[in-house]
C-alpha cells in the first residue's frame, strides 16, 4: 500500500511540475526581460566593419609609425562632439558636492546632529534614521560601517540636501567650519576674493585590470582591483604655458568657467582625467538605471586609436580628411575645420582658439570636429611599431607603464598634416594641453550593426 501511494505522489508531482513549467521538458533556456539597445544621449551610432588603417605609401616620414593595414572593429556609440566646458563642470560640480557633503556629514556625525534643526545636521547621512533603513541597508551597517580609511565607507549620504554657497546664508558655525577648509588659505586671497583648493578635489574610483587578469590567473582578485584618485579641475594655467610670450590671459581666466565659453571643447584635461571623466559618466548613468530597475550600461571610456580613426573616416575608404578629399578647403573656398592655416593665419578660418563643439559639418557618421579644433585623447600608448604587432581585430595597445598617450584629429593650433585622419601623435597621460579634449564612446549591444567599409 505504502509503495503504491509513493508512486502515485511520484507521477501527481512529475504532473505538477510538467504543467508548471510548460517546457514539456524541452531545453528552452531561461527567459530574461525583454532588451532593446538604447542610444546614449549625444552619441552617434558607429556601425561596425573593416577599413585600410594609416598612413599611404607616398607619405614616407609618416608610413613609418603609422603603416598602412587592414583592421576590423565592432560596432560602438561615439561621443557627436566633443566633451564641452558644460558637460565637464557637471563632473566637476559633482564631485565638489559629493565630497562637501562628505564633510558635513561626518562632521554632523562626531557631533551628534540629525535633521529637523535646520543646521549642520540637515546634511547627515542617511542612515542617521534607522528606522528609514532598509533591511540590507541595516545589515550593511552593522557589519561594515567603520571600514576604509575615513571609518565612513559605504555610508549613504543625503544627496536631496542643497548646497548653501552664500556665506551670508550659512545655517551654522559648525557648516562655515566646513566650507572654509576648501578655500585656499585667506592669506592666499587677493582681490577680496577667496576661491576653491582645487587640489582638494578629487575623484576616486576602483577598476579591474582585466588584462592583467587574464595573463595569470595564480592572481587573486584582491590583485587586479586597481584604485585611482585623480584631481578632477582642468588646468586652467596651461592657455599661459603652452604659449610663452603670449597674452592668454583672458582664456585663463574665463575659457572653463564662463558661460560663454559653455558649448565649447573642454581643454586643460590630462589622459588622467579624462579616463576618471568616463568612469564617472558610467557611475551616473548606472545609477539612474539601477532607481528606475533598468539594466546596466556598458561602461563608458575613451576610443582605442583604432576606433577613433574608424569613426573620423566617417566609412570613407582611403580618405585623407573626414570629408573625404585632399584638401583643407571646399569647393567655394571655405576652411573645412578649425586648425592653423596659411603659415600662422589663425583668423582665416574665422576663428582665434577653439569653436563651438558642433561647429562645420560632420562627417558621414554624423560626428563633428573630427579634424581640428581640438586634438582627442585616446586610450592607446604611443608606440611607433605598435601597428606591426597589435592585433587585426579590434586592435587596442593600452600599455599602463607607457605614459606616452595618442592624441588625434590634430587642434586649433596645428597645421593641416595633424587633421588627417591617419597623422598620429602623443603626450604624457600627466599632461594638460590647451588644445587637448577628448570624447567617449561606448560598446554597442544588440543586433550587430556592419558597414563594409571596403566597398565604399
Amino acid at each position: 500500500m505504502n509503495i503504491k501511494k509513493f508512486v502515485l505522489l511520484t507521477a501527481v508531482l512529475a504532473l505538477l511540475v510538467s504543467c508548471g513549467s510548460g517546457d514539456r521538458g524541452e531545453l528552452i533556456g531561461v527567459k530574461g526581460k525583454k532588451w532593446h539597445p538604447e542610444k546614449p544621449y549625444g552619441m552617434a551610432l558607429v556601425p561596425g566593419g573593416a577599413f585600410i588603417m594609416g598612413k599611404s605609401d607616398d607619405d614616407l616620414a609618416g608610413v613609418q609609425d603609422a603603416p598602412t593595414r587592414t583592421v576590423t572593429v565592432r560596432a560602438f556609440y561615439m561621443d557627436e562632439t566633443e566633451i564641452t566646458n558644460s558637460e565637464y563642470r557637471e563632473f566637476v560640480y559633482w564631485v565638489r558636492d559629493s565630497i562637501l557633503k562628505t564633510k558635513l556629514a561626518i562632521l554632523a556625525d562626531e557631533i551628534g546632529e540629525t535633521p529637523g534643526t535646520g543646521g549642520i545636521g540637515e546634511f547627515a547621512f542617511n542612515d542617521a534614521d534607522p528606522e528609514n533603513m532598509s533591511v540590507y541597508e541595516k545589515y550593511m551597517y552593522d557589519n561594515y560601517s567603520g571600514l576604509g580609511p575615513t571609518g565612513y565607507e559605504g555610508r549613504k549620504l543625503n544627496r536631496d540636501a542643497e548646497l548653501i554657497f552664500d556665506t551670508n546664508d550659512y545655517p551654522d558655525e559648525y557648516y562655515a567650519e566646513v566650507m572654509d577648509t576648501m578655500y585656499i588659505p585667506i592669506e592666499e586671497s587677493y582681490n577680496g576674493q577667496r576661491t576653491w583648493d582645487v587640489k582638494k578635489f578629487k575623484f576616486q574610483y576602483k577598476y579591474m585590470d582585466i588584462q592583467k587578469a587574464a595573463k595569470d590567473r595564480n592572481l587573486s582578485r584582491k590583485d587586479v582591483i586597481i584604485t585611482e584618485e585623480v584631481e578632477v579641475y582642468p588646468d586652467t594655467t596651461a592657455w599661459i604655458r603652452d604659449f610663452s610670450y603670449s597674452y592668454n590671459e583672458p582664456m585663463h581666466n574665463d575659457y572653463f568657467w564662463h558661460d560663454a565659453y559653455g558649448d565649447y571643447p573642454v581643454v586643460g584635461v590630462s589622459w588622467k582625467q579624462a579616463t576618471a571623466f568616463c568612469q564617472w559618466r558610467t557611475l551616473k548613468k548606472n545609477t539612474y538605471q539601477k532607481s528606475k530597475g533598468k539594466p546596466f550600461v556598458n561602461t563608458f571610456r575613451l576610443p582605442s586609436e583604432a576606433e577613433w580613426e574608424y569613426a573620423a573616416r566617417g566609412g570613407l575608404q582611403g580618405a585623407t580628411y573626414p570629408w573625404g578629399g585632399p584638401y583643407a578647403k571646399n569647393d567655394r573656398g571655405c576652411f573645412m575645420a578649425n586648425f592653423k592655416p596659411l603659415r600662422g593665419d589663425y583668423a582665416a578660418d574665422q576663428a582665434l582658439y577653439t569653436v563651438e563643439a558642433d561647429a562645420y559639418e560632420p562627417n558621414d557618421f554624423d560626428l563633428y570636429n573630427m579634424a581640428g579644433n581640438v586634438s582627442e585623447w585616446v586610450q592607446g600608448s604611443y608606440d611607433p611599431a605598435s601597428y606591426e604587432y597589435s592585433a587585426s581585430f579590434n586592435p587596442n595597445v593600452n600599455d599602463p607603464d607607457n605614459e606616452r598617450k595618442v592624441v588625434r584629429g590634430g587642434s586649433w593650433k596645428d597645421v593641416a598634416y595633424f587633421l588627417q585622419v591617419s597623422s598620429r601623435d602623443y603626450e604624457y597621460a600627466d599632461s594638460a594641453r590647451s588644445y587637448i579634449g577628448f570624447r567617449t564612446v561606448q560598446d554597442y549591444m544588440g543586433t550587430e550593426v556592419t558597414l563594409n567599409a571596403a566597398t565604399n
